[in-house]
């Protein structure tokens, strides 16, 4: 607690002029008190003795004595942590808005002597400091950066404090902004541009989503054709394994029906058999002839089946080059006379076709 003396009536001609100017008087506690020779000072308290009008020294917490008369207890300090309210005051920011403001200030007594000798009236002075520096740290800043950077702001307030208190023995610990009061025509402005921020985000917010949409479609088609694709290869890729295997088969199949068709040509009566099988694929031929189409050339003796047959084993004697049976001398002129009037009878009908 800060304490002052009291001087009889000048004291309080003193105190009703503080009144008067609006000053708050000086926090003091209950009177001043009197020298007992033996005096008990409480804790987180400090006393400040003058002996004949002129400092002496400061009473330490417990048990003090002093003389009579000579010793006087002029100042009382509290060594408590000490709340100010600082009224509200008006500030211009720096883009020219009218501010309601005010906050509260958290400080200390760390020199007793300073505090007592060093100023009229320490909490009104600490008060009007913080108002003024308030003032100067809000006119550097704009309306949006006094909302955004309170921190700094009251950092700043309490630096400047604590520059200029210390020649009087009191630090400033910290300081808080309470409220801080807009115009009406700005705070509507603000609610407006508020507003109009939240339209804007949910805008991008929207058109943001509709591209996101539109890109995972584009790439679900774009998955969608690489995977039908990749299908279709790999459904070709099958088929053309499956064809080659058939044909693989085909031709095994054949490669053994040839072999065993060899091997029963080497046996007796290999080339009997032989003959039967090509007069019976003749005959299944000739049954099939205008069946596809009305246009066919026939040879001249289509009904020779004998002479078809001696034809087809010569051929097949001619390929393989073996010996020709003796018995088989007439049937080979046969054929071959066959074969020329085959020849002249086909001559004979292209020419007949050509004509027409």
């Amino acid at each position: 607690m800060l304490a002052r003396s009291a001087r009889g009536t000048g004291t309080l001609l003193l105190r009703g002029c503080l009144q008067a100017s609006g000053r708050a008087p000086r926090r003091a506690s209950s009177g001043l008190p009197r020298n007992t020779v033996v005096l008990f000072v409480p804790q987180q308290e400090a006393w400040v003795v003058e002996r004949m009008g002129r400092f002496h020294r400061i009473l330490e917490p417990g048990l003090n004595i002093l003389i009579p008369v000579l010793d006087r207890i002029r100042y009382v300090q509290s060594l408590k942590e000490i709340v100010i309210n600082v009224p509200e005051q008006s500030a211009v920011t720096l883009d020219n808005v009218t501010l309601q403001i005010d906050g509260v200030l958290y400080l200390r007594i760390m020199d007793p002597y300073k505090a007592s000798y060093g100023v009229e009236d320490p909490e009104y002075a600490v008060t009007q400091l913080a108002q003024t520096t308030m003032r100067s740290e809000l006119g550097k800043l704009s309306l949006d950066k006094v909302f955004r950077e309170r921190e700094s702001l009251n950092a700043s307030i309490v630096d400047a404090i604590n520059q200029a208190a210390d020649c009087w023995g009191i630090r400033c610990l910290r300081y808080e902004i309470k409220d801080i009061h807009v115009p009406p025509r700005v705070k509507e402005s603000m609610q407006m541009q508020v507003e109009a921020e939240r339209r804007k985000r949910a805008t991008v917010l929207e058109s943001e989503g509709t591209r996101e949409s539109a890109i995972n479609v584009a790439e679900g088609k774009k998955q969608a054709q690489i995977l039908a694709s990749e299908a279709d290869k790999a459904e070709q890729i099958n088929q053309a394994a499956g064809e080659a295997s058939a044909v693989l088969a085909k031709a095994k199949a054949k490669a053994e029906a040839i072999q065993i068709l060899a091997a029963a040509l080497t046996q007796h009566n290999g080339d009997a058999a032989a003959s039967l099988t090509v007069a019976e694929q003749y005959v299944s031929a000739f049954s099939k002839l205008a069946k596809d189409s009305n246009t066919i050339l026939l040879p001249s003796n289509p009904g020779d089946v004998t002479s078809m047959v001696a034809q087809a084993m010569g051929v097949y004697g001619a390929l393989t080059k073996g010996p020709v049976p003796a018995s088989q001398d007439s049937v080979s002129s046969r054929s071959s006379r066959d074969v020329q009037g085959t020849d002249a009878s086909l001559d004979e009908e292209l020419d007949r076709v050509k004509l027409s």
